[in-house]
Parts: structure tokens; C-alpha cells; sequence
């Protein structure tokens, strides 16, 4: 949904429904509604004017492509360096979806 993005937006960059508001010309009413799921169908002048305020594009807002930040990136970049394959990569997220259905954890990385 286009709210839950404008939100998780706004707040990645530390930025209030006020400030957000001010930036873009929007009432904070508006943008709450939007934010909350009230408004699903803002018009694309105002998606534009969010948008702008948030400094992506308006095909960023409309897209639905999973963000992922930059940390994100930095690791499945240094997978796919280190040459981890995808089934590799499935393997281990099958793995750790067994421990924590299994409550098993790993000793080693405990504080003892």
C-alpha cells in the first residue's frame, strides 16, 4: 500500500508528519489519512509532491519493489562475492526459520 511506503519513507529520514507536511505543501491531515490506509488512492499530483519533499521519485513511490536499506544491500552484495549461490542462500534462511520453529540456539554467540 502507498501509505505504509510514504511512511516507512518519512521515517527513514527522521522526518515528523508536520515536517513532512511543511515540505510538501500537503496537510498533515491528508498525509496521516494517506499514511494510515484512510486515502488509498491519493491523486499523482500529490504522490508527486511527496515524492519530491522524500527526494525519490515518483516511480520509487509507485513501485511495489521491497526497499531494502543500504546494510541490506551491503550483505547480499558480499554474498554474492563471496560466492554464496542462491540455493546456498535458501538453505540458510530454511535453516534459521528451523531453529527458531525448534527454539535452538547457538552457545557460541551467547555472553557468558
Amino acid at each position: 500500500m502507498v501509505g505504509d511506503k510514504i511512511k516507512r519513507m518519512r521515517e527513514k529520514r527522521g522526518l515528523s508528519i508536520i515536517e513532512l507536511s511543511t515540505k510538501s505543501g500537503i496537510s498533515k491531515s491528508y498525509l496521516s489519512s494517506i499514511e494510515r490506509g484512510i486515502q488509498k488512492n491519493p491523486s499523482i499530483q500529490i504522490l508527486d509532491k511527496l515524492s519530491y519533499a522524500l527526494g525519490v521519485s515518483l516511480n520509487h513511490v509507485l513501485s511495489n519493489k521491497t526497499d531494502l536499506d543500504d546494510d541490506w544491500m551491503k550483505l547480499v552484495k558480499m554474498a554474492i562475492e563471496e560466492g554464496v549461490s542462491k540455493k546456498e542462500f535458501l538453505e540458510f534462511i530454511q535453516f534459521t526459520q528451523f531453529k527458531r520453529v525448534n527454539n535452538i540456539e547457538d552457545d557460541r554467540f551467547k555472553d557468558h
